[in-house]
């Protein structure tokens, strides 16, 4: 079971934006960074454990070429294993920061010169792999960058095609060194997941067709995806093969956001019905099938929620954002 922790006030409501929370635990002085997207502009927030604020950073997107402001799309912080950099995507380009959001390392610029003029122009889906950051765009093709240790000089390495809409979110996890394992999945508006292989060069291992609904969040773990799609449905494959291990009809409503607790296999799911569920994975001892068990429930009246992530590795504790919501709600395990 799951109490409500003290809130964390924010200047404005969270976009109603999949995927709209992005959080950072550093064991260091017990803090965790929160990351908010509305409009033009990020809120970073950092809170203690009781939910007292102790400081708060505002990030504004890159004008680039264009007449109207961009608009961020998402804000999400990745943990490469030397640095942490923090991550913003918007209309314009991709901006990448040291991971208090001081210090604005890396900009690339999103060029519209291959869209058509009735097409919207935005990176979406970021993440970690390795020592490369990849990022979504909206042409359905995944930009590689390459980090160094420190420093400035990231380089865009490679481009992965594998889409053909736009892309929604990435999810990755360590390889830990076996061969051909498949540790990065990417989703798009069409349902569509690609399985690569991270590395020195990025290979395509696999597709899994969707079904006609939008994926917009996904998640990898120990092998298996988790993908939420528009329909409210959570479906859990085999990430090598694809193969199809469960379907959960978790919510009368499209999901915006998944996040996993890797520690525990625990996978939490909200959508717009306004609920959270929690969910236990495990692997069966005899056919190594994966098994769900519903944890817990969560509703968040008058709510559509936006965010939703773990504060935690083992997930004893989530935060939610919810559009028109000027605050992010906490919950603890009791």
């Amino acid at each position: 079971m799951f109490r409500r922790e003290r809130s964390i006030p924010l200047r404005g409501s969270a976009a109603a934006l999949c995927n709209n929370l992005s959080v950072l635990q550093l064991p260091v002085g017990n803090l965790t960074h929160f990351g908010v997207v509305h409009g033009p502009s990020a809120q970073l927030l950092s809170a203690a454990p009781e939910g007292v604020p102790l400081a708060q950073r505002q990030l504004q997107a890159q004008e680039g070429a264009g007449v109207s402001p961009p608009l961020i799309t998402q804000v999400h912080w990745c943990v490469l294993p030397f640095r942490v950099l923090l991550v913003l995507t918007s209309h314009r380009g991709i901006q990448m920061y040291e991971s208090d959001g001081s210090v604005m390392v890396y900009w690339h610029a999103l060029d519209a010169g291959d869209s058509s003029l009735v097409q919207a122009v935005f990176a979406r889906g970021i993440a970690a792999s390795g020592h490369f950051i990849c990022v979504g765009m909206w042409s359905g093709r995944v930009l590689v960058f390459d980090i160094p240790a420190k420093g400035p000089n990231i380089v865009l390495s490679e481009e992965l095609a594998g889409h053909q809409t736009p892309v929604t979110d990435i999810a990755t996890e360590p390889a830990q060194g076996q061969d051909c394992v498949a540790d990065m999945v990417t989703a798009d508006d069409s349902g569509l997941l690609c399985v690569w292989r991270s590395g020195s060069e990025f290979k395509l291992l696999t597709r899994i067709p969707g079904f006609g609904v939008p994926c917009p969040s996904v998640q990898l773990w120990q092998g298996t995806i988790a993908a939420g799609y528009g329909n409210g449905q959570v479906r859990l494959y085999e990430a090598s093969t694809g193969t199809l291990h469960v379907q959960i009809d978790a919510h009368a409503r499209a999901i915006c956001a998944l996040d996993l607790a890797p520690e525990v296999g625990k996978l939490l799911s909200a959508a717009e019905d306004t609920f959270v569920h929690i969910w236990k994975l495990s692997r069966s001892p005899e056919g190594g099938y994966i098994e769900v068990e519903h944890c817990h429930g969560e509703c968040v009246p008058d709510t559509q929620v936006c965010g939703a992530r773990f504060c935690d590795p083992s997930g004893s504790s989530f935060a939610v954002t919810g559009y028109d919501l000027a605050e992010i709600l906490r919950f603890s395990s009791m």
